[in-house]
């Protein structure tokens, strides 16, 4: 996905890579860099600086992956290595110190406590009514995330939480009703570069309870890009890409979390399509050449707009699934990439955007916005995944296919 063999100059720079042996069998071979294994079970950070013991300081320190950011901190203090240190990273990955950042800027966020604070004083320091988010401070893709009717529901829950949780990792959060939006682009000294905003259609919560999920691209008018560079500047993301995702409400935008990296699913695709930048490639750009590196930025066309979609496997309880309604849409002519699980291939059990782990996934587009809306809405309604609890043959041969195959 990052493409660094494309952007970095490996012949210009010494390049370390330190991967875990999966991630770093996607290199290809031919690339002049050293390669470095990690165990991957222990702390990533830790297992890097093992990694790298006796090698000579490292001029830069790059990691794009939202889990790897605060271990990249913390070895770039290691070395005194310029950058962003542990400070640094904690407003784009600690939800708590995020929303802090926020408020004190004047926007407006969920109203939120961390949870040891709220157990501690019971629901006396709790400012909200309603329904209330139990949430992992630096958790993704709403893993761990529950709902509940009330505070008092929410605190009464985390006693009886199987396996127990750590309580200084999670906070609780006001829940605010609307339509949720995500802002991604890129900005270079503070200045925005390029900016397009989507629509969810689904929410991220629901996904990680069962539910398919997918988001089209909409007009980014001047407010929102206003209100995103607000919100950037509020939890220091001055240079590269971001993810911002906020709640529309009849008083504006809401705030809800914003990540210092590039989103996830087929965010980076749609966002090429649309915009002709892809998001990984730029960020490199910026970190090696500099904050003034040029980019070469398209505008987006109201009828040419591109959305992604994704059914969920880790709900499943089996590795193997069957999927019926698809026929129907799998050739549709604004249905731009198709990828869908064999009867015999394996889907993760873990919380995954990924098209190649989970039942079936892809790109629509190009269309307006309501069209791929409308076509979203109806394949989320007529498709069925379910469980299988062993491989099949296939009974068709299924081709992840692109651009209206």
């Amino acid at each position: 996905m990052v493409r660094y063999a494309e952007v970095i100059d490996h012949d210009a720079h010494e390049v370390t890579y330190v991967a875990v042996p999966d991630r770093m069998a996607t290199m290809p071979s031919n690339v002049p860099a050293r390669r470095l294994m990690r165990p991957g079970t222990g702390e990533t950070s830790a297992e890097v600086l093992a990694a790298i013991e006796g090698l000579p300081s490292p001029d830069m320190v790059i990691a794009l992956s939202e889990y790897d950011l605060l271990p990249a901190a913390r070895v770039r203090e290691a070395f005194g290595v310029p950058g962003g240190d542990v400070a640094d990273v904690l407003p784009v990955r600690d939800k708590v110190t995020m929303k802090a950042a926020i408020g004190a800027a004047g926007l407006r966020a969920p109203q939120f406590l961390p949870l040891k604070t709220a157990l501690n004083d019971g629901a006396a320091e709790v400012s909200w009514t309603g329904r209330t988010v139990l949430k992992p401070r630096t958790g993704a893709s709403s893993e761990g995330v529950r709902l509940f009717p009330t505070v008092q529901t929410a605190l009464a829950a985390v006693s009886s939480t199987q396996p127990p949780i750590e309580i200084d990792d999670f906070e609780i959060e006001e829940f605010v009703e609307g339509p949720i939006i995500h802002v991604d682009g890129v900005v270079a000294a503070g200045a925005p570069t390029v900016v397009q905003t989507s629509r969810y259609v689904g929410t991220c919560l629901d996904f990680a309870s069962g539910a398919p999920l997918g988001s089209v691209q909409v007009d980014t008018s001047p407010e929102v890009t206003d209100w995103a560079l607000q919100c950037l500047s509020a939890v220091g993301i001055k240079t590269g890409p971001f993810h911002l995702e906020g709640i529309e409400t009849a008083d504006g935008p809401v705030f809800l979390e914003v990540g210092a990296r590039f989103g996830g699913a087929d965010v980076v695709d749609t966002f090429e399509l649309a915009t002709g930048v892809r998001l990984p490639s730029a960020q490199l750009r910026l970190l090696v050449d500099g904050p003034h590196t040029p980019l070469r930025v398209g505008t987006p066309q109201p009828s040419q707009r591109y959305g992604w979609y994704v059914w969920p496997g880790h709900n499943l309880g089996t590795k193997y699934c069957r999927i019926f309604g698809e026929a129907a849409f799998r050739n549709h002519p604004l249905v731009w990439r198709w990828v869908q699980r064999r009867p015999d291939e394996a889907v993760s059990s873990d919380i995954t955007y990924a098209d190649a782990q989970v039942p079936l996934a892809g790109i629509v587009g190009p269309g307006t916005a309501e069209d791929l809306t409308e076509l979203l809405t109806e394949m989320f309604a007529s498709i069925t995944v379910v469980p299988d609890d062993q491989p099949r043959i296939a009974d068709l041969a299924l081709v992840a296919g692109e651009g209206g195959s």
